[in-house]
């Protein structure tokens, strides 16, 4: 169905990373979903009022929800493509991360009127009228939203939206609800069990775990977190595919919405190349880094040294010192400041999060190995973090 009202309703609907794209499919998927949670409701409440199930009506009440969680996406998918003002310079990108959060909020109250319904429910059970009504309703319930779930995840995925990736792992908690719901009816009808609330309270548990997985994935955006590492890559090989860049490093990464990255870096170029070519050759790959990557870009250049054998040397010595700690850690402006008595290695140092060392220890080891090169030689260290987000 998606696919079929994709292909009538937006144009290029294949050009996943256009904004305008983007916004259709978010309107498009929105509106689906509020049919079908609208349609969902109707049927589950008639149901719940059939069978006298807590567990029905709360399922339906909670499809009610959904269909107000659809409804924030869509808006928020609307507000998110205004252009930039002079309030807001980059835009309003991120209201699409402010609706997934207000969407996680709403599964979590949710999960919490459902617990406490439910609580009620185990102290004061009460038997459950069986009905193939609502049999079927739960039975349709299920796939619908299972539909949901997976055009959902897809779509979230291809237009890489927080937003609807908390929906789809909503319409998965209802999957889950759903089937509970409609297992508690069927013992209850073999058994004679009253287990109605005990199936609406491991509903509400779920419910809420899946409330906090969705919370945790929009809120890591809106508080800023690193690129992935394939986006590093990415930036990297096109940089370092320029003549005159021979490094890379500093790179910092802006995220004010999808499809509106800023970023910044230092380029290494040598330091007796011709800078106006040089100059020219980095607005050139500022450009292309717009084409090419969506992003907005700024590069700081930063001559080296590449001719002189002895600092060469030293580089090699060192990196082969920063390997043997640990493969991870990289180094950066390398330069050597000779005098009569000493020689200074200064350089930058690339620590990644959550190595056992701290910076103090890794700077300290690095320094002792230096010096036992050659006693005259002195560390001069500074240490940044690696911005590289590596996905489980």
């Amino acid at each position: 169905m998606i696919t079929f009202l994709s292909k009538l309703l937006i144009k290029d609907h294949k050009n996943f990373s256009s904004p305008t794209v983007r916004l259709r499919y978010g309107m498009l998927c929105g509106a689906v979903g509020i049919f079908f949670n609208i349609l969902l409701f109707t049927g589950k409440l008639i149901a719940g009022m059939v069978t006298k199930s807590i567990g029905i009506t709360a399922d339906a009440f909670n499809n009610l929800s959904d269909a107000g969680s659809a409804t924030i996406t869509l808006v928020g998918f609307r507000l998110s493509e205004q252009k930039a003002d002079k309030e807001h310079p980059f835009g309003h990108g991120r209201f699409e991360y402010i609706a997934g959060l207000i969407v996680s909020m709403a599964i979590l109250l949710m999960g919490f009127e459902l617990a406490k319904t439910s609580i009620e429910k185990i102290l004061h059970p009460e038997p459950i009228v069986f009905s193939f009504l609502a049999l079927g309703m739960l039975v349709i319930s299920i796939l619908t939203k299972l539909y949901m779930f997976f055009y959902n995840r897809g779509i979230g995925k291809k237009i890489d939206s927080a937003a609807m990736r908390a929906t789809a792992m909503d319409s998965f908690s209802d999957v889950t609800a759903t089937s509970v719901v409609l297992l508690s009816m069927l013992i209850g009808k073999w058994t004679g069990w009253m287990i109605d609330g005990y199936a609406g309270l491991a509903v509400a548990l779920f419910i809420g775990y899946t409330g906090i997985r969705a919370a945790k994935e929009t809120v890591s955006p809106l508080l800023g977190q690193p690129p992935t590492k394939e986006f590093v890559e990415e930036i990297e090989r096109i940089v370092l595919a320029h003549d005159g860049v021979i490094g890379v490093h500093d790179l910092v990464v802006h995220d004010y919405g999808p499809g509106r990255r800023m970023i910044s870096l230092h380029a290494e170029v040598p330091a007796d190349g011709d800078m106006i070519h040089l100059h020219d050759a980095v607005d050139n790959l500022e450009k292309l880094l717009r084409k090419e990557c969506g992003c907005e870009a700024v590069i700081h250049m930063d001559p080296v040294e590449t001719n002189n054998q002895e600092t060469n040397r030293l580089r090699t010595e060192t990196e082969k010192i920063l390997t043997s700690l640990d493969e991870r850690l990289t180094l950066h402006d390398f330069r050597v400041v000779a005098g009569p008595t000493h020689t200074n290695l200064v350089f930058d140092v690339v620590v990644p999060f959550g190595l056992p060392k701290s910076d103090e220890a890794v700077k300290k080891e690095i320094s002792e190995r230096i010096h036992a090169m050659d006693k005259k030689y002195y560390a001069v260290i500074e240490v940044d973090k690696s911005s590289i987000r590596i996905e489980e």
